[in-house]
């Protein structure tokens, strides 16, 4: 059996280190005791984790970030599971033009985004808007889901489903006994990326966010951009938390690779 070349598995675990260390950072500074970003030498604390509690704005940034996030995901993955499956299974004219351009929020920058959205938003009242910025948000994430669906349905044998037909199964019976359970990984895997990038946009969101309707990203640009504090740093290292259970979790009862690649 070949091994690994020991330079290779050395660069791996440099690499490793380089992409862990500014979270290991963040992490000692959030239980610094001071009142400005230092390393926790001279006494850890939990002063800034307490903090948390004592800014309501910040848990309700959080709330309302989760939430968008998970109804974007959820508009963008009603969108993309029919789209990504004519898109696989069929040929019609235009199809490669509307994959191109379904996908195009992939190229273009946010920024760019950000500026048209708010054009477009303002000329139908839904600037500075939940439903606007939840609208935003879902353009922004759809490509993340449709590509994750085009992927599953590529590889699904549709002589089963036309088996089914044959038998006289109804369309909508073939679209959720067999196909929709097939193609299921590629649906929550593309799901759970667009809320990943959902709760974490920052860019886009600043100009279609209001007073009322910041999302946490935005109200810790905003904070950091008005005073340095390891608020911050305990706010990230809560996030921090909260992603390696939930990954940890999908891993255990699902399968990280089966939720990210989309296989059946």
């Amino acid at each position: 059996m070949n091994r690994t070349p020991y330079p290779l598995v050395i660069f791996h675990w440099l690499f490793g280190a380089f992409m862990l260390a500014p979270l290991l950072m963040v992490v000692l500074v959030s239980f610094t005791d001071k009142g400005y970003v230092s390393m926790p030498f001279d006494g850890a604390s939990w002063r800034w984790y307490e903090a948390i509690l004592e800014a309501p704005d910040f848990i309700d940034a959080f709330w309302r970030s989760l939430g968008l996030a998970a109804a974007a995901a959820t508009l963008a993955t009603l969108l993309a599971v029919p789209a990504g499956m004519a898109i696989a299974w069929h040929r019609f004219p235009g199809r490669d033009a509307a994959l191109g351009l379904l996908l195009s929020p992939l190229m273009v920058p946010h920024v760019v985004l950000g500026i048209a959205l708010l054009r477009f938003l303002t000329q139908i009242g839904g600037a500075s808007t939940l439903w606007g910025l939840t609208t935003a948000h879902t353009v922004i994430v759809l490509p993340y889901v449709l590509r994750l669906v085009v992927a599953a349905a590529t590889g699904f044998d549709r002589s089963v489903a036309q088996a089914a037909q044959s038998l006289g199964a109804s369309g909508w019976t073939v679209f959720r006994r067999i196909e929709l359970p097939l193609i299921v990984p590629g649906v929550v895997g593309g799901w759970l990326i667009a809320f990943i990038n959902s709760f974490d946009e920052l860019t886009m969101s600043i100009f279609v966010t209001s007073a009322s309707t910041q999302t946490l990203p935005v109200k810790m640009y905003n904070h950091i951009a008005q005073t340095i504090d390891p608020l911050l740093a305990s706010i990230s290292t809560v996030l921090i938390v909260l992603t390696l259970v939930l990954m940890v979790a999908l891993d255990r009862f699902y399968g990280l690779d089966r939720v990210l690649s989309g296989k059946s």
